[in-house]
């Protein structure tokens, strides 16, 4: 098998590390007005239920032998959609949430930009220590996300598991898989319900897909700033 390592060379890697697709949440109304949730606990509109589903239907031939999940209902209700076409329950940990916004967290970006545009600036900047006036820095989001990341990888060795997060877990996992700081602007798609999957071997991390949306109908957003 060959995986893209750093976006550019290909490297063979072997079968024996774990495989893991990491699943967006599908779409909850707050998505569609492009309303910042954070952990705000929203739930999936219509069209997250179908997508939830098709990743569900998608994955069934995959060999997934864990499912863990953020415990945001959002999330949680994306992995029982999933788990209920794998026969398996998913696991809920709270280090898989989505990055704490602080005071941005029910404003649209416009609104945000709007109404706190120094902070709005530090952060459309990716400014790694900006924590949204007591929210969550890029900084503490990428010690908690990859803390429980690498946990997951080593109980799993030589396994293929899934797990559903968030767009802003997913930014810090694509960055920390690459190598890439946390300041880089974002030069990859976060589609609601996509797909990604990545490999842990021997402590080397390695992209397998990214953004995949084969399994869902058009139009899967990606409201997210880049």
């Amino acid at each position: 098998m060959y995986l893209e390592r750093d976006g550019a060379n290909m490297v063979e890697i072997p079968t024996t590390g774990t495989r893991i697709c990491l699943v967006r949440h599908g779409e909850t109304p707050w998505n569609a007005e492009r309303r910042i949730q954070g952990q705000i606990d929203i739930g999936l509109n219509a069209a997250g239920q179908r997508q939830a589903a098709a990743a569900g239907r998608w994955l069934r031939g995959a060999g997934i032998a864990a499912l863990y999940s953020s415990d945001l209902q959002r999330a949680r209700h994306t992995a029982e959609a999933i788990g209920a076409a794998l026969g398996l329950a998913p696991v809920l940990y709270p280090q898989l949430r989505e990055r704490c916004y602080g005071v941005f967290e029910g404003l649209t970006y416009a609104e945000a930009q709007v109404r706190f545009p120094g902070g709005y600036a530090a952060f459309e900047g990716r400014n790694a220590d900006y924590d949204f006036e007591n929210g969550e820095s890029l900084r503490a989001l990428f010690d908690r996300v990859t803390g429980k990341l690498v946990e997951l990888a080593a109980a799993h060795a030589g396994q293929a598991i899934a797990i559903v997060v968030h767009g802003g877990v997913l930014d810090i996992v694509n960055r920390f898989v690459r190598g890439n700081p946390l300041e880089m602007p974002r030069d990859f798609l976060i589609p609601n319900a996509g797909l990604n999957w990545i490999v842990a071997v021997d402590g080397a991390w390695y992209i397998e897909s990214w953004g995949d949306t084969a399994h869902l109908e058009p139009g899967a957003l990606d409201e997210l700033p880049s």
